[in-house]
């Protein structure tokens, strides 16, 4: 492929994408944005669309990935002036790490309270498990006390009652074995039952590398933007209508 590629992440997939990118010189470019954008959509909008802005303007790229999913609908509305630009039909990060937004639904229809943990994820997210709820707990009591900390995080935990299985997904990237274990005493502290789950690379090289097709990638043209659908593709171009 000639086409020079800028590659734009969550930093969930900074991992797997840096060492996947050495095998590609047609990779120019990788930028990564922190963790935790999903949960204000519209700050990741602009987060991401500011980030874009600048690899245009930056760099030689002349297509721009980006290592983002639908990720709460935050990436939805973002275009570029310049370059091409793709991105996978993906809702999140895992569909990138199983390797098919097919792989993703059949787990979690077959295991519903599925919780995912990864390297990325473990490392700059916060999952489930004592550490959490330690370092949560601390910051409670630092701010409202001892006895307002116990309710609060009564209060922060309930979520996690939705949820009876942590399932570890790796791709040879980063500490496996070490993030393996900490997902297991995750498991074990949170009373889970505990899956390893060897994911697929190839979404995410297939990403890099191009060429891109329809049905697990979306490409678009400068200016053009994208919007969830309801159905397997996840996403689609946001043709307008006339008026």
């Amino acid at each position: 492929m000639s086409e020079k590629v800028a590659v734009i992440t969550c930093a969930v997939l900074e991992i797997e994408l840096v060492q996947f990118a050495r095998e590609f010189p047609n990779v120019v470019h990788l930028e990564v944005l922190e963790q935790g954008l999903h949960l204000e959509p519209d700050k990741l909008r602009r987060e991401l669309q500011a980030t874009m802005d600048r690899v245009e303007a930056g760099t030689n790229a002349d297509v721009i990935v980006l290592g983002y999913g639908l990720c709460s609908r935050g990436t939805e509305g973002v275009r570029t002036k310049r370059c091409r630009w793709v991105i996978a039909r993906a809702h999140d990060c895992i569909t990138h790490l199983l390797g098919s937004k097919e792989r993703y639904a059949a787990y979690v229809a077959a295991h519903p309270g599925t919780y995912w943990y990864s390297p990325g994820w473990n490392k700059y997210g916060r999952p489930p498990g004592p550490g959490r709820y330690g370092d949560l707990h601390q910051l409670y009591v630092d701010q409202f006390g001892a006895d307002n900390a116990e309710y609060l995080m009564e209060t922060e935990q309930a979520w996690m009652k939705n949820y009876s299985r942590a399932a570890f997904v790796h791709l040879d990237a980063g500490d496996v074995a070490g993030e393996w274990k900490r997902t297991q005493d995750c498991a074990a502290w949170l009373g889970w039952e505990c899956d390893f789950q060897a994911g697929d690379p190839a979404l995410l090289r297939d990403l890099l590398a191009g060429p891109w097709d329809n049905d697990r990638f979306l490409v678009l043209n400068p200016g053009e933007t994208f919007r969830m659908t309801a159905d397997e593709r996840v996403i689609e171009k946001n043709i307008p209508t006339a008026s």
